[in-house]
Parts: structure tokens; sequence; C-alpha cells
């Protein structure tokens, strides 16, 4: 279905909570949200108009108002539904601080991370379902948090909460924080992104004006809601446009790759977005016979969010699912982080992406140049902010065609972090830019992302990019194509060394030889970088960590190796890494 211009102005309203107001008066009637549970279990589709989203989050905000939350932080744990829609607009029209966090299902790491999410933010309350309040409740008790109270903002519990008629209109300004975006933990500890009503509107504007969004347009997606993507561009943005969003789990998404591209079809979704692997995953999983029953003639903007986007990535995927209607141009390659909101930068839907071929060892020494064996993929043009490379040491900037750090100036830079200071003061500058910690270069007016400061491999001074590392290694074998890796640097003495470690399916290992694998790895690596690799890891599927959005944890994977809690299937160890690690753990 092709969008259609809107009734009125968002920039008009002020606030997100007014954008919200006015959609609900504006159209009660019309769906906001539908949620796709997992067909295994029969359950039908779950809708949420208009109307029923203004008189649920009356409720919750009404709760909300009684336990005095306006201007304060609130948790919300939910599983995939609307119920988390409802709680987030509850918050709004509470004028309290929403905080989405995953919720935590086990007692590991991720019940760890929740755990200091509630207590950085200094939440006074959760949001839930029915399912979950009682084990949350129980949890917050073992905390010794008993004022900390739980509300289940399902439909069904909302019924005994109180009356929507209870809700007072709560004074907002924009510059009042709508909600805090805690970062995903791939490069450091999770710190939670101040993100304001200006802010907010000002990055749902950008995404309006890129994407084309309106009335009426469907947009479709499987991000987890407390993703940056997931939540501003798959849930908000069709609130801003007055469309819909429709939605299915990750999980869902995970174990039937199709049913994300049946959704476009049966929906008619113009607009959904997902990081590179989840296009990769398509294309390797989806059969013949799927492929036929598939229409993706509706899919007008498919952002790729990864970083880097791959070219052989949006090639594959856009020639498998040509029969099916997918035009290549419908790729948009984007750039965003939560300390900018989210858009920075997004590609031309009216055109294929910019693909460029580079000279990789003048990349390695911070020069874009012309060569034959690099591959990049513009992440598109800047989206109503500024950009600028710097250089990482000085803050001097960079002119064109060199290799620094992306800054970022503009309505959408958020507030810094919350409670922290040293680190506001460390990425946010008083002039108004953010240092974002990722490497690019600007060409043309084209913003390429080369990779992450921190996570760069320095060796013979040579300036390495894990990414690059991991694809080579993974065409090593082909018990590795589909797993991830983790490349890193050690310090032993006094030099580099680098680490890799990677998934590998043992059933696609002839004979168990994982010596073999990891020697393929070893010449791989030699013959295309021109370094010894003497440290492989090759560990069971699963293992290597990844953020919510898939970017690998290469910092969390160091760090693990180091403390010797990295069990490989096998290994093969330069003896000064060896010796680092004993001597760490």
């Amino acid at each position: 279905m092709t969008s259609t211009p809107l009734r009125f102005a968002p920039a008009q309203a002020d606030t997100f909570t007014r954008v919200v107001l006015e959609r609900a008066a504006a159209h009660p009637e019309r769906a906001a949200f539908i949620y796709l549970p997992d067909r295994s279990d029969g359950t039908d589709p779950e809708q949420l108009t208009y109307g029923d989203l203004d008189v649920q989050a009356r409720r919750v905000a009404a709760w909300l108002q009684e336990r005095r939350a306006t201007g304060r932080p609130v948790l919300l744990l939910h599983p995939p539904g609307p119920a988390f829609l409802t709680a987030f607009a509850g918050c709004l029209y509470a004028g309290a601080v929403a905080v989405p966090a995953p919720l935590p299902t086990d007692q590991g790491e991720q019940l760890a991370r929740v755990g200091g999410i509630l207590r950085d933010s200094e939440a006074v309350a959760v949001l839930t379902t029915s399912t979950y309040a009682p084990l949350l409740q129980a949890w917050l008790d073992s905390l010794e948090l008993p004022h900390v109270h739980t509300l289940a903002t399902d439909a069904g519990a909302l019924m005994h909460a109180p009356d929507p008629e209870q809700w007072r209109p709560t004074s907002v300004r924009p510059d009042d924080l709508a909600f805090l975006q805690y970062t995903s933990g791939s490069t450091s500890d999770p710190k939670g992104v101040m993100v304001t009503h200006a802010n907010l509107l000002a990055n749902e504007a950008a995404i309006h004006r890129w994407a084309g969004t309106g009335e009426h347009m469907v947009v479709g997606g499987w991000l987890p809601h407390y993703h940056d993507l997931g939540l501003i561009g798959h849930l908000l943005q069709p609130l801003y446009a007055g469309g819909v969003s429709v939605q299915m789990s990750p999980l869902s998404f995970l174990k039937r790759p199709r049913r994300w591209l049946e959704m476009i079809g049966t929906y008619q979704v113009e607009g959904s977005g997902a990081p590179d692997f989840a296009f990769e995953l398509c294309t390797r999983r989806i059969t013949d016979e799927q492929l036929e029953q598939l229409d993706l003639s509706s899919w007008r903007v498919a952002p790729n969010g990864a970083e880097p986007v791959r070219a052989e990535t949006l090639r594959a995927f856009a020639e498998r699912f040509a029969p099916a209607g997918f035009r290549a141009e419908a790729f948009t390659p984007c750039y965003g982080l939560a300390e900018t909101t989210l858009l920075v930068t997004g590609a031309d839907a009216a055109r294929r992406p910019t693909v460029v071929t580079v000279d990789s060892a003048a990349l390695e020494q911070g020069v874009l140049a012309e060569g034959t064996d690099r591959t990049l993929v513009s992440s598109g043009t800047v989206r109503d902010c500024e950009v600028r490379i710097s250089d990482p040491e000085t803050g001097g900037e960079l002119g064109d065609g060199q290799v620094g750090e992306v800054w970022v100036r503009g309505p959408s830079v958020t507030a810094g972090y919350y409670g922290n200071k040293a680190a506001t003061a460390e990425c946010f500058r008083p002039d108004g830019w953010v240092r974002t910690g990722d490497l690019g270069v600007l060409d043309g007016g084209e913003l390429y992302v080369t990779g992450r400061i921190k996570e760069v491999v320095v060796l013979a001074g040579r300036n390495l990019y894990p990414h690059d590392v991991e694809r080579a290694a993974r065409s090593a074998d082909p018990s590795l194509a589909r797993g991830a890796g983790a490349a890193f640097g050690v310090t032993a003495g006094d030099r580099e060394h680098l680490v890799l470690i990677l998934e590998v399916r043992l059933a696609a290992v002839p004979d168990g030889d994982l010596h073999k694998v990891a020697t393929a790895v070893q010449h791989t690596l030699g013959r295309e970088f021109a370094l010894p690799v003497g440290s492989v890891l090759l560990v069971r599927p699963g293992a290597v960590r990844r953020t919510t959005s898939g970017k690998v944890r290469r910092r969390a994977m160091r760090e693990l190796f180091l403390q010797g809690e990295v069990t490989p299937l096998y290994e093969v160890l330069d003896p000064a890494v060896r010796a680092i690690r004993e001597e760490s753990s």
C-alpha cells in the first residue's frame, strides 16, 4: 500500500506525548499495533487500536501518578506484544521516564544486566505483564526493594487498574526526558542515554523525511522493543506518522526466518529494517519452495543498520528474492546510535546502495584510496544533523578521504548518560558534538563506517579491523561459514597479538578434525593479511556473545578469554598469549 500525506504536521506537537494524544483523537478506530504470536500454538494476531491504546495508557498513567512517578524512571520489562506499547504510552501520559529493558528470563548475565539497569536508573516502579508480575515482584523483594511496585499492563490485567478518568494531564516540556535508552554493551558497560521529547521528535522527523512515512503506512519487524531501531524505528515512527506497526518476536524470526518475509507480504509492509546478519540468514535458510509463496513487492524501505554493511549480503539477498518482488533499490544502508537518538545517515531508497572498492593497505593507514581488495558500502548521506571526521587523539577535523572518528552534532544528539557525569564528559562535548567511538570516512558526501576505535587491532603498525579478520576466517572452512567470530588483540610483552574465537559446526567437520580447521584459518589469514596468526579457538555455536541487535561483543569476549572463561572445543595458542591468559585468570 502507498502511504498518504499526513493529516497534520507532527512538528506542531512539542512533545511525543502530544503526538500520541492527537493521533488517538484523530482516528481512535484505526489499528496502531498488530502482534503476530508464534503460529505453533494457533494463537490469533493481537490488535491494539489508537483508541484502545489511549484508554489503557490513561489507566497506566493514573497508577503511576498515584505513586508519584512523574519525572522519575520506570522500568519496562515485557515480552514482545502490545502490553509494552501500552506501558510506554502510559509513561508518556504520566510524565514518567520510560526505561525499556530485556525481560530477565534466566539467572545469568541477563538478570545481572537488568539488575544493573534497575540500580543505575533508580526506577520507582516496574511495568510488565500478568504472567511475569509475581516473579518480578519476588525478585524486587529479594533485592530488598519493597518500595518498587509492579503493574501488569496487558489489557485484561488493566481492568483492575485505576479508571482512565482518574488520569490528569501532566505538564511535559520538550526538554524533559521521554525515556532512557540503555546501550547494548557491545563495547562497554551499559549506560542510560537520556532521550528528551525534543530529541525524539527531531529524530522521528528525520526518519519521516528519509523514509517517506505517512498515514496508513505499515512498518513491520521483529527487533526487540528495547533496541533503538526496534523502539524508535518500528514502534514509535508509525505512531508519529499515524500508521500501523506489525511485530513478531525475535525468537520467532530466528526459529523461522521466513515468517518475517511472510509478514511483509501479508500486511503489505512498506518499511522494515534489520542488522546485516538477518538478511544473510534469510538468504541461507529460506527454501525455493518457501520463496515461491512470498510477495515482497510492497517493501519500499529496507534499512540495513549493521556496522559495517556487507556488500555481499546486499547482493545475495537482492538476487535471491528478486523473484518475490524485492527491488535492490529498497536497500537503504544507514548509520545511527543511541547517543543520537537513532538515525544519523541513510541511503536514498530511490537508488541502489553505493559500493566502492578500495585499497585495504591504504585503509589500514587511515586513507581511502581506490583498490581491488576491500569493499565498502556507504551508510548514506547526513540526515538533519552535522557529521565530521575527527582525529581521535587531537579532535582536529580531517578532510574527505581520511579515516577518523565520526562526530555528530544536531537536535537529535541526546542529553548524555543518566547519572554518569564522567562518561557524559568523555563523549559529549560542550560545543554540542558527540564522539561516537566509530571510525569512518566521508567521501563525496557519503559516510563509510569502517569499525570501532576500541576494537581495532594494531599489529606491526597496521590497523586491522576485526570484522575483516572474522570474515576471512569464516571463509577458511565450510564448518565456520554460519557461525559468529570475535577477533581481538591482547598485549603480551611489548607487542600486540591477534586472538580469534570462531563458532564451528562439528557436524560439518569431516572426521571431527578440528586441528585441520584451525590450520586452515591460520593459512587463510596469513595469506590475506600477511601476518602470523598463532591463536585460534574453536567454540560451539552460540558461544560468541552478541548484543540484542546481533553485533559481536568483542570486548566482552576478550575479557572472558583472559579470565579463562571461554571453553573451546579446540584451541591453538601462541605461547606468549597462553602465558598472559594464565596470568590474568
